[in-house]
């Protein structure tokens, strides 16, 4: 996900308490800016339905204090009583403060919540007909557009989705495709319409021999991805490079830097099998990935202080 939309997705996590199958929800996409470039959702009712799901959000609960005296408060769970998240970002170019728009469709009670937002400082602004509830530097806020879908953000996104109420746009043709087959498919997914030469490596991956490997990625411009949750979690990625022969090398990269990874697993069976199971093919200018995995062995692969993590490390010495 590039980083203009991760501002968006860490203040849509601090509220709805979850970083995602039915289709996208056809009101909310009308209130999305119509320049959008990267979206992003998760169908939360649809992953707490599967065990690991329920695990993924377990991982959370104990760290989110904050949210748990808000659900204290006021009687609301962002956990239960959120069914679905979707984020959007318009492209980098322009207002540097513009973070984009994150939606929550699910059962709140606005009069509740605003009062407690009050309490602990936050101001407030009637626009549209509609009251916001902002920050203390009014850089940013909340608003209810009923008892069921709340719209959040940087001020004038907040503002911009409000006046689309009476006057929804159409978001392009290409988005809107993407957009409804990925979340007619998958629990959590994110399609990203812009070109992804500004993705960097992360940090300890395998250095590739005569190849930069940011210069693997710049030649693509368009870029999906999905996770569906169950017995077993299947993950789906799409890229669409300029050229096939830039496709097909990319695919090659991948592949090698899988392989690279495999040799590297160690006493990490989850982690070598995950990669295993990975396939990369190339098709025309389109690259396609998928993986899977048991959910059990996934749970074990990023539960934290794992026994395999343990026995990596040497045996004390005796003294």
């Amino acid at each position: 996900m590039n980083a203009r939309i991760l501002t968006t997705a860490a203040l849509a996590a601090l509220f709805c308490g979850a970083l995602p199958a039915a289709a996208a929800d056809p009101q909310i996409l009308n209130l999305v800016m119509p320049d959008a470039e990267v979206v992003a959702g998760i169908n939360v009712q649809q992953a707490t339905a599967t065990p690991f799901g329920q695990y993924v959000l377990s991982l959370i609960a104990p760290q989110d204090q904050q949210i748990q005296a808000l659900a204290t408060l006021i009687g609301f769970d962002p956990r239960r009583d959120v069914r679905e998240l979707l984020v959007a970002s318009a492209g980098a170019t322009g207002a540097a403060a513009r973070v984009g728009l994150a939606f929550a469709r699910g059962s709140f009670d606005p009069a509740k919540i605003a009062a407690a937002a009050t309490l602990a400082g936050a101001k407030s602004e009637t626009y549209g007909g509609l009251t916001i509830l902002e920050d203390a530097k009014q850089t940013g806020g909340v608003v209810f557009v009923d008892a069921t879908l709340a719209v959040l953000g940087d001020l004038a996104s907040v503002k911009a989705a409000i006046d689309r109420r009476t006057a929804p746009t159409l978001l392009p043709a290409a988005l809107s495709a993407q957009v409804n087959q990925w979340s007619l498919s998958q629990d959590a997914w994110v399609v990203d319409m812009a070109p992804l030469a500004s993705l960097r490596p992360p940090a300890g991956a395998p250095k590739l021999p005569g190849l930069a490997q940011a210069a693997a990625f710049q030649f693509i411009q368009q870029a999906s991805a999905g996770v569906r949750f169950g017995p077993m979690v299947l993950v789906s990625a799409q890229a669409q490079a300029d050229t096939a022969q830039n496709a097909a090398a990319l695919a090659g990269v991948i592949q090698l830097v899988t392989n690279l990874a495999q040799a590297q697993a160690g006493q990490n069976p989850q982690a070598a099998m995950l990669l295993k199971s990975m396939t990369v093919t190339a098709q025309g200018n389109a690259l396609n990935l998928t993986m899977a995995l048991p959910q059990d062995q996934i749970q074990q692969l990023v539960k934290p202080g794992t026994t395999q993590l343990r026995q990596a490390r040497p045996p004390a010495k005796k003294m």
